[in-house]
This record gives structure tokens, C-alpha cells and sequence, in this order.
């Protein structure tokens, strides 16, 4: 598999800040949007929370680790970036990566997530942090399957969904910490892509959301989004889901503004933001298949030298 060069990842690290011990009983029943401390589970406080932070996250008991891994969730549209990203993500990552959740209970994650990317935006955090948490249900699933083909599939149309419909571009606050709502659909997708339990029709329909999100709106991209998008399509470049013409006819199309800005790229901020997004995409995928060791990727050069070419 390609050493990706330019996009500092280490393969399947989705999150965009660092790592997450006694347990608790289940979830309390407020919603994400409330206080950052109405998410904490029933019976523990925030030292508990912080004690566990700094125990790495070891549970011995299973029935309680389970059980905590279900209610930390919750935590995951926290307004404090310590619970929600420093704590619930990084448990829920540690425990995940450790093989420390049983099937069921990854299987109660995927429906509870699931349900998360399609709540209430609130101040914007569950469904970035929603995301960024199934990417690691679908890199435990990558690893070893624990999904059905349905489950899987279903996870592909949700994902693809919410990529194609994140709005909120904010990236990271000082004070609030991280939303980053595509780069987290963009892991997200790239745990996808590389499960090879997923088609290549499938994988095509996941290149279609990265598509509409290149160059939004309007928007200049300055968190390292254009990188993240692009690390699933090189992935999907290495698994063949396209061939040397169909590369240079998709990124060809992505180089060509549209009617709307076509004559106005370089007098309007949807013109200029439309460029600047553009080039930084292809610019990491021109630099990752020009230095990277995977010889698969190579299949886009011929685009990604012309899409570069047209771009005006």
C-alpha cells in the first residue's frame, strides 16, 4: 500500500488531534447540543472522565467497557474540545484500535453514529465528530469484518450522503477546537476505499461526494482539507476502480470551472476560491503519485498533468 508523502498520515489515523478508565453505566439522555458536562455517563463526573483520560483508557472489566464505549457518544457534540475530542474520541479510537469491543457493541456504535450524522447541527460538532468516529468503526470492520455486506453498503451510502451535504466549513477554533466537517467524511471514505469488501462501483460512488466537495462555494479551504479529500482517491487509484482514461476525463472535469464562474475566476471570490481549491487538490495528488512508491497510483499521471495544465 502507497506511503502517503505529502499528506503527513499514517495509514488509517483519521483524527485531527491527539488520542481516549474506570466505567460507567449507560448514557444520559440530554442532547449534544446541551452544557459540556451534561454528556458525561451516568455516575461519573469530569475528574472521572480525566482520571481514565490518563489511565490510557484501560477498562478491565468488559460488561463496563462496553458499556462506556456506548454512552461516551454523547460526548461527541460536546462544546468543550477536552470532552469531545480529547476524551470521548480518543477513548472510543484507543478501545477500537485495541480490540477491546465486541461485536455487538461496534454494531450498536455503527447504528448509534450512524443516527448522529443526520441529528441537528447544534453548534456544529456532532456530525464532523460522528464521522470522524465511524472511520474507525469502518477501519475496525477493514481489519477484521464484523459488518454484514448490508451493513457495510449501508455505511457506503451514509457516508457518501454526508460528505455530499456538509455545509459547515469551519475548521478549527482556538477556543472551540476542531469541526472539519469534510476532512472527518474524507477519513471516513478512505477507511471505505480501502476495505476490499467494498466493489469498485461502490468505491465510484464514494469518488462522486469527493467530487462535489473539491472546491466549494466561496470557500478557501486553509485547514489541510484539500490533502484529506484527496487521500482516498489515491487509494482508490491503487485498488484500479478506474482506468487511465476514465482518471483523466474525471480530473479533467474537476479542472473546468463552471458556467457560473468560467468567466470570472479571476474577479470574484467564488472564482478565486474555486482555483485556489482546485490546484491544492491536484497539487497533492500530483505530488503523492510523482514521489510515492506505489506504481498503481501512476494510472492518474496523464490527467493530473493535463487537469493541471487546464486549470486557468
Amino acid at each position: 500500500m502507497k506511503k502517503i508523502l505529502a499528506l503527513s498520515i499514517a495509514l488509517g489515523l483519521a483524527a485531527c488531534s491527539p488520542k481516549a478508565t474506570e466505567a460507567p453505566a449507560g448514557p444520559k439522555t440530554e442532547t449534544a447540543a446541551a452544557g459540556p458536562e451534561t454528556c458525561i455517563p451516568e455516575g461519573k463526573t469530569r475528574a472521572d472522565l480525566d482520571a481514565l483520560k490518563a489511565a490510557n483508557f484501560e477498562i478491565a472489566d468488559d460488561a463496563q467497557r462496553q458499556d462506556f464505549a456506548k454512552a461516551i457518544t454523547s460526548c461527541l457534540g460536546s462544546p468543550d474540545p477536552s470532552l469531545r475530542d480529547g476524551i470521548a474520541y480518543e477513548a472510543l479510537t484507543h478501545m477500537l484500535r485495541g480490540t477491546q469491543l465486541q461485536p455487538a457493541t461496534m454494531k450498536a456504535l455503527l447504528v448509534d453514529l450512524q443516527g448522529k450524522l443526520e441529528a441537528p447541527e447544534g453548534a456544529g460538532f456532532i456530525r464532523p465528530f460522528a464521522a470522524l468516529a465511524l472511520s474507525e468503526v469502518a477501519r475496525a470492520d477493514r481489519v477484521e469484518a464484523f459488518l454484514s455486506n448490508e451493513e457495510l453498503i449501508g455505511l457506503v451510502v451514509k457516508a457518501q450522503n454526508y460528505l455530499i451535504n456538509v455545509q459547515d466549513y469551519r475548521g478549527f477554533d482556538p477556543k472551540e477546537g476542531w469541526r472539519h466537517g469534510v476532512a472527518h467524511g474524507s477519513d471516513l471514505l478512505m477507511q471505505l476505499v480501502l476495505n476490499k469488501r467494498i466493489d469498485v462501483e461502490a468505491v465510484d460512488l464514494l469518488l462522486s461526494a469527493i467530487k462535489v466537495q473539491v472546491a466549494p462555494k466561496a470557500h478557501f479551504y486553509v485547514n489541510g482539507e484539500s490533502e484529506r479529500l484527496a487521500r482516498p482517491v489515491l487509494f482508490a487509484a491503487s485498488r484500479g476502480a478506474l482506468s487511465e482514461a476514465e482518471w483523466s476525463d474525471w480530473l479533467l472535469l474537476l479542472a473546468t470551472p463552471g458556467p457560473e464562474i468560467a468567466d470570472k475566476v479571476f474577479a470574484s471570490n467564488e472564482g478565486l476560491a474555486w482555483k485556489h481549491n482546485t490546484m491544492a487538490f491536484l497539487e497533492a495528488l500530483y505530488v503523492n503519485v510523482t514521489l510515492g512508491s506505489d506504481k498503481a497510483d501512476d494510472v492518474m499521471l496523464k490527467g493530473l498533468d493535463a487537469a493541471l495544465k487546464a486549470v486557468p
